[in-house]
């Protein structure tokens, strides 16, 4: 496989926790280990340095959830950066940054990205043979602002 081939079919995956699930996440990243080190990930604060220090994967990350990193991954997912969430949030627990959580899945669904939020729906994702086959899934079309303002002022 050239390189072009390999840059095409390489994911860039987003991945985040809560305090209460960043143990599962890990143990889930260990056993795709593999799988995950072919493609380029980013998380939140706390995660990333998890995911790089206990398993040596690459990671990109941002701020954490709290304080930011859940809206920089959103903007990465706006900027049609981020192709998959991977996001093992706790159903039973309150976050204090909860508009931030809602935030960040309204723009997966929005920009028709895939999300798991468990075990189970990662599992799934992860070894999909459409993970590895140049899938693209089918973006909104968004008119840029200036297009705004030409719609407005007419």
């Amino acid at each position: 496989m050239d390189d072009f081939q390999e840059l095409a079919r390489r994911r860039h995956i987003a991945m985040v926790a809560h305090d209460s699930k960043k143990i599962e996440l890990l143990q889930w990243a260990d056993f795709n280990r593999r799988t995950l080190s072919r493609h380029t990930l980013y998380a939140t604060g706390t995660t990333g340095t998890m995911l790089t220090y206990e398993l040596g994967l690459e990671v990109t990350r941002f701020l954490s959830g709290p304080v930011g990193g859940d809206q920089q991954i959103g903007a990465k997912i706006a900027e049609n950066v981020i192709d998959l969430l991977i996001f093992f949030w706790d159903p039973l627990e309150a976050q204090p940054h909860d508009p931030d959580v809602k935030a960040l899945l309204r723009l997966a669904n929005v920009w028709n990205i895939g999300v798991a939020c468990n075990r189970a729906s990662a599992d799934l994702m992860i070894s999909s043979p459409l993970l590895d086959n140049g899938y693209r899934p089918h973006r909104p079309t968004v008119d840029s602002p200036r297009e705004w303002t030409k719609i407005r002022a007419t």
